[in-house]
């Protein structure tokens, strides 16, 4: 299974893969079910729709389990958070330097509490203030 952005939209490409996703993002679905809704929209074989499932599992949008002769598939939310995280990249690609900043601002606020606490405790230069920019 290859979770990749390109792989991922790739497969999103598809009306009916997307049409797919949609009906098992609601609940689990036995893959009968969505063989039947899909040729109730378009005109598809059942190894037609076998092969938009398969490329939707492998591009990890979707998992299937065995119940009995049943097949299930159901929404594989790894697949879909690598989709959003990809988007929010575009979005947001400052996004990444958010908690590094975040412990520079921490470590500048304490330095500064440091200095002036240095100041109060009279230390060698206390009656002497340095002005740091």
């Amino acid at each position: 299974m290859d979770r990749s952005p390109a792989k991922i939209f790739e497969a999103l490409g598809d009306p009916v893969r997307r049409f797919l996703l949609e009906m098992v993002a609601a609940e689990e679905q036995p893959a009968g079910a969505l063989v039947a809704a899909v040729q109730q929209r378009t005109r598809i074989s059942q190894p037609g729709v076998s092969q938009h499932l398969k490329v939707l599992r492998d591009a990890g949008l979707v998992h299937v389990r065995a119940e009995g002769t049943r097949r299930l598939y159901a929404l594989d939310p790894a697949g879909i958070e690598a989709a959003r995280a990809w988007l929010t990249g575009l979005a947001d690609p400052m996004r990444h330097f958010a908690q590094p900043l975040d412990a520079l601002a921490t470590e500048i606020a304490r330095g500064k509490r440091t200095r002036r606490g240095a100041g109060r405790t009279g230390g060698e230069d206390s009656g002497r203030r340095t002005r740091h920019a």
